[in-house]
């Protein structure tokens, strides 16, 4: 399984990391951007392969054409299996030197259900999923996540029904640690890569509640 590797510059170690795990599109141009985002912001990130099985390094572009194919790619993916990758990945990502702690864990879309399995299945620092359709139908794994986990979702995505996110609202009210956040949206608004999807005012607006909660719960060392 490759997984790519972004170090930001002149950092201070030890290090905190993030593990990006994919949209449906692969890791493409949208996910090596939001990963040269977070290694600004002083993160090591590791982006895995999540289809290598089947497909070993798929990337699609993001149109219609490229959103069938990779329609196609999902329907291949062993969810259990694929989750304990990404775990696998996570582990990895830790080893590495100078990564303090437990890396978090950050997806999008596919990734965002994937992130949310991980988070249970393994001990990430922090879990953000961004819009992860997967993640109402696997909310009975709440009671195996222990780390601070924001959930994005839009309230106009047509891949992840209001009664969703409402299960998902209601199961995590009064847990500490649990965030939801609902912005004015439909699916994937953050992929800058995909004009069929992508909501800027939205992506903005959730970056910046991202950035705030790896800030509290995975903090970025001072250089002072």
């Amino acid at each position: 399984m490759d997984m790519h590797v972004w170090t930001p510059d002149g950092a201070v170690e030890p290090r905190p990391a993030v593990l990006l795990i994919q949209e449906i599109f692969g890791v493409g141009s949208y996910i090596r951007a939001v990963a040269e985002r977070l290694a600004a912001a002083g993160y090591v990130v590791g982006a895995p392969d999540v289809f290598w099985r089947f497909a070993r390094n798929w990337e699609a572009a993001h149109d219609e054409a490229g959103l069938g194919a990779s329609f196609g790619m999902v329907q291949q993916l062993d969810m259990p299996q694929a989750i304990a990758d990404c775990a696998t990945a996570l582990a990895h990502l830790a080893s590495l030197d100078g990564v303090e702690r437990a890396p978090g864990v950050l997806g999008f879309c596919l990734g965002g259900t994937l992130a949310w399995g991980v988070a249970a299945e393994a001990e990430p620092s922090v879990c953000v999923s961004y819009y992860g359709s997967g993640v109402p139908s696997m909310i009975g794994m709440i009671d195996q996540i222990h780390c601070p986990t924001l959930l994005h979702f839009g309230n106009d995505d047509p891949y992840l029904p209001s009664e969703g996110v409402e299960a998902v609202s209601a199961a995590v009210a009064g847990k500490p640690g649990f965030a939801v956040n609902v912005e004015i949206a439909g699916h994937a608004f953050d992929n800058h890569e995909a004009d069929i999807f992508y909501n800027e005012a939205a992506a903005n607006a959730a970056w910046a509640k991202t950035m705030a909660f790896l800030g509290l719960y995975l903090p970025v060392p001072s250089t002072v």
